[in-house]
């Protein structure tokens, strides 16, 4: 009898491993799974199908209208931002201008939009007045905290492609590609920059 006991025993010992090891190569993939998926929801970007349908909805063009100036920031950039901002602004330049603006950021990984207001001077040879509505592309942007600081304008960023105005903006990594319509639309050798921030702010930072 205590040799059967003692024979169970070892069987059931013998057993655990077998039981266990494949639980744990389980619990390992699933852990390698949520690594991974946690990985690519960072990189997860907006597809062109989706920035032509916000674009063209928001600036109140047609897809098409819109398809050149997206084409151009994607052989520049990608076809994957990573955030968009839909906001208007007003501005005006005579040799030194200022541009004010406010709207919302999205992204994928915020459970809503968020707001985001910016301001700066723009300096350069255009001249005029300008209402405009905007619509940035953002690329390298996986915190929403960071696109809340000032972007230097890339100097001769700036192209008129079908009736829109498209520059660029760039600090370290992330860069933002505004494309801009509106009454009194004014297209420039401006070298200036914007800040973006929370709430409000009247003078240029």
């Amino acid at each position: 009898m205590e040799r059967r006991h003692f024979l169970m025993g070892a069987a059931a010992t013998a057993a655990t491993p077998l039981i266990a090891s494949p639980l744990q190569a389980l619990a390992q993939t699933g852990a390698s799974a949520s690594s991974s998926s946690a990985a690519s929801g960072r990189a997860e970007g907006y597809q062109r199908d989706e920035i032509l349908r916000a674009g063209s909805d928001f600036l109140g063009v047609t897809v098409e209208a819109l398809g050149g100036a997206i084409e151009k920031i994607f052989s520049d950039y990608g076809d994957r931002p990573t955030a968009y901002i839909a906001g208007e602004e007003v501005s005006g330049a005579i040799a030194v201008g200022l541009r004010y603006g406010k709207g919302l950021v999205h992204m994928k990984a915020l459970p809503s939009p968020q707001k985001i207001f910016w301001r700066g001077p723009s300096v350069g040879f255009d001249t005029g007045g300008n209402a405009s509505r905007v619509f940035s592309l953002v690329y390298g942007l996986y915190d929403v905290e960071k696109i809340y600081q000032r972007f230097p304008g890339v100097d001769g960023s700036a192209y008129f492609i079908g009736g829109l105005g498209v520059n660029y903006q760039q600090s370290d990594d992330t860069i933002v590609a505004p494309i801009r319509a509106g009454v009194g639309f004014r297209l420039g050798a401006n070298i200036g920059y914007l800040a973006y921030s929370k709430t409000r702010k009247w003078f240029p930072a």
